[in-house]
């Protein structure tokens, strides 16, 4: 009953998160939620899609045409707000990669943008979305989302003590999200190409967006403001996911092809970095990572020295899951019964 008459504001609401969320949202008392972005077009398919599937949240719906570089526009949709999901980002990491200003101007001072109202305008709580591209980044997109990270930190701790609270959450590739890699898969099998992997030995950790949503939704409940909450997921190799992929497709995996690691990829990603898990809490299926209060005056802070305990959680170290499980996993997604139903009577 959290949300109970409550105004919800979702930066780039349209994308996979925004959707998965507003399914959730069917079955909760919510007040108002507001869609923020600035892809006309997708608001208007999530507008028709509402009154379609969901007449009873159509209603409570309400667009706002905007883009998180712009302040005045993100101020104009946050009035009456209670509470925010900041999910708006530059996210491919090639892109990233060639204009990675943009990157920062819209993974870091956008967020800056959305604290900055959210603040202004009172709303109580500000959960943004982070990856696990944040922790060691070697990527542009990974360093954009690592300093919006520590943007969010630093601004709880300058507005400690004010009613607006700021959390981060921190995880890994959702299956089946807009511009990940198994919707490729199923249209190269659908169009009878080869399936293009980058490095079949590198791991990823994997997760459900009902699952990204689980973990937003903890935040909110659990998180205090400058924390960032990492959830416990398991990992597969890239080459484990596609085999998956192809049997579950019934394709041949002898097509499947090695492309080589594009632009700034990693052979594995960490969620939990070795300097975190000093203080990082285990709050079972979670990692809490308080903010550090401490000041700048280093000498009169009591030293915190690294634990021979202290490990870092990658997609190494987790549960790596065989292929069995990775499409036990891939046939609990809608989107994927409606595609192997699509393939099979096209077939």
């Amino acid at each position: 009953m959290f949300f109970k008459d409550k105004t919800l504001l979702i930066t780039g609401g349209t994308g996979s998160f925004g959707n998965a969320v507003l399914k959730r949202f069917c079955k909760m008392y919510v007040g108002e939620i507001r869609i923020f972005s600035r892809d006309e077009k997708k608001q208007d398919d999530m507008r028709h899609d509402l009154e379609a599937f969901f007449p009873n949240l159509s209603d409570k719906v309400r667009f706002y045409i905007g883009d998180i570089r712009d302040a005045d526009s993100v101020k104009s949709a946050m009035h009456g707000v209670n509470y925010v999901f900041h999910a708006a980002a530059l996210k491919q990491v090639p892109s990233c990669e060639f204009f990675p200003i943009e990157a920062v101007k819209t993974n870091v001072f956008g967020t800056e943008n959305v604290m900055n109202a959210a603040i202004d305008e009172g709303a109580e709580k500000v959960i943004c979305l982070s990856t696990d591209k944040a922790a060691y980044p070697v990527n542009a997109m990974g360093i954009s989302k690592a300093m919006m990270e520590k943007a969010v930190v630093a601004k709880s701790r300058a507005v400690s003590g004010k009613k607006t609270k700021l959390c981060c959450t921190r995880y890994g590739n959702v299956l089946c999200s807009r511009g990940s890699v198994i919707p490729l898969w199923i249209e190269q099998i659908k169009n009878s190409q080869p399936i293009t992997i980058t490095d079949p030995a590198m791991t990823r950790f994997i997760m459900s967006l009902d699952e990204a949503v689980d973990l937003v939704l903890f935040a909110f409940k659990k998180g205090e403001s400058g924390d960032i909450l990492v959830q416990k997921a398991p990992a597969c190799t890239v080459e484990t996911q596609a085999r998956a992929v192809c049997e579950l497709f019934s394709y041949d995996p002898n097509n499947i092809k090695v492309i080589g690691a594009r632009h700034g990829e990693k052979a594995y990603e960490t969620l939990l970095t070795l300097e975190e898990s000093v203080h990082a809490q285990d709050m079972g299926d979670f990692y809490r990572i308080p903010c550090d209060k401490r000041g700048l005056n280093y000498d009169k802070n009591l030293p915190k020295n690294m634990s021979v305990d202290s490990c870092e959680f990658n997609s190494n170290n987790t549960r790596l899951l065989s292929v069995q499980e990775v499409k036990e996993k891939l046939l609990s997604l809608e989107y994927i019964k409606d595609e192997l139903g699509s393939y099979t009577m096209q077939k």
